[in-house]
């Protein structure tokens, strides 16, 4: 099978996606998100230049740009993890007790280094954390991040080191470098390491648990459809294990690179494949070539479709939520970008009927980032082509 940089492609479950027994949200997570310096909910905007690209009722967007003093809503889940393994290392802990408190209580364990792989937010969302607790931080990043994004991870005082390979690569390097002082905070499970990246999952509940408040505030129903950026799959995970719990029947696509669909590939297969890279897209932070084994079985089970887009809808999509007064990044506008191509493109038709989706329907993105490269937002914005 083939493909190129500029070939979309869809995949429509065969058969309704099954009803999940999805664990509940882990009653305490937004309680310790509360306690983090810069708390506060994200904004739901309306998206009505959105909504009539797509043919809808009403299109939403839960708005990740400033995100716990960061461009990214990556700070949920790798606070949470990182909380939840030093507990397990060298708690328990007091319940409720603030960044300050716990980093008292980690000083006889010094010195500890959190490491990760990323391809930009995830990794600076865990070197602030180890920031706050008075830590150090490694992270590894793939060779062709660009300048912005190492340089953002380094001024929250963390060591990167650049490995001469892809986002997966790195990865790799990482895991070798766990050890009892060198604790891996990744967002990707392995054979034998599940427990942080199932923790990281978990801490995204908090996206969740506060759209179910700002859509009840508002007297808005629930969305038909939502969209899921798929890197490794976390998030996606994070998002069927909430919009296909039991009562609820929203319809959840996944949306990744046309380069980088590792999740596409892995639904045609039955079974986990990779993409092979390099993976060149401009959606920096969904170039993975390899989806969590730990998300996988939820994908599977709970996606009513993927579509892996090129890099032309991401520019579009960021356009048009710019329209609506949402700056989104790359990577954050490819949940637009997926409905773009879903209900707009090739597939429309078919999509249209399989998910449900009328004039009077509501659909759901998350803009996960901000602008975390200028550069490359400004060409985007300057590009009306």
């Amino acid at each position: 099978m083939t493909t190129t940089t500029d070939s979309p492609r869809v995949y429509f479950r065969p058969s309704p996606p099954e009803p999940l027994g999805a664990a509940a949200d882990h009653p305490t997570v937004l309680a310790f998100h509360r306690l983090l310096p810069g708390y506060a909910r994200t904004p739901l905007v309306r998206a009505p230049h959105l909504a009539r690209a797509l043919g809808v009722r009403d299109a939403w967007v839960k708005d990740e740009s400033s995100r716990l003093g960061l461009p990214a809503y990556k700070m949920l889940g790798a606070s949470w993890a990182v909380y939840r393994e030093l507990e397990t290392l060298f708690g328990p802990f007091t319940p409720g007790a603030p960044p300050h408190e716990l980093a008292s209580r980690l000083g006889p364990f010094a010195p500890l280094t959190l490491v990760t792989a990323t391809d930009g937010n995830h990794g600076r969302a865990v070197a602030r954390m180890a920031r706050l607790l008075g830590l150090s931080a490694h992270i590894l990043v793939p060779h062709d991040m660009v300048r912005a994004r190492v340089d953002a991870i380094t001024s929250e005082g963390a060591h990167v080191t650049v490995v001469n390979g892809t986002y997966d690569d790195a990865v790799e390097a990482a895991a070798r470098l766990a050890s009892e002082r060198h604790l891996v905070i990744s967002d990707t499970a392995w054979d034998g390491y599940t427990r942080v990246p199932g923790w990281i999952v978990e801490g995204y509940g908090t996206i969740f648990r506060e759209l179910d408040e700002q859509f009840a505030g508002l007297g808005a129903r629930q969305p038909d459809v939502v969209a899921a950026q798929m890197g490794v799959g976390s998030l996606a995970a994070a998002v069927v294990r909430h919009y296909r719990a039991p009562g609820r029947d929203t319809h959840v696509v996944g949306v990744e690179p046309v380069g980088a669909d590792c999740v596409l590939r892995s639904l045609e297969a039955g079974t986990l494949t990779e993409a092979p890279g390099p993976h060149a897209s401009i959606m920096a932070g969904l170039n993975c070539g390899h989806t969590s084994p730990l998300a996988w079985p939820l994908l599977r089970a709970g996606l009513s479709a993927s579509v892996a887009i090129p890099d032309a809808r991401a520019k579009q999509a960021t356009r048009l939520l710019a329209r609506d007064g949402v700056t989104s990044g790359e990577s954050g506008a490819a949940g637009a970008g997926g409905l773009l191509e879903l209900l707009t493109g090739a597939s429309a038709a078919e999509a249209r009927a399989r998910l449900d989706v009328t004039q009077d329907s509501a659909v759901l993105v998350i803009s996960t980032e901000g602008v975390t490269d200028p550069e490359a937002y400004a060409r985007i914005m300057l590009d009306e082509r």
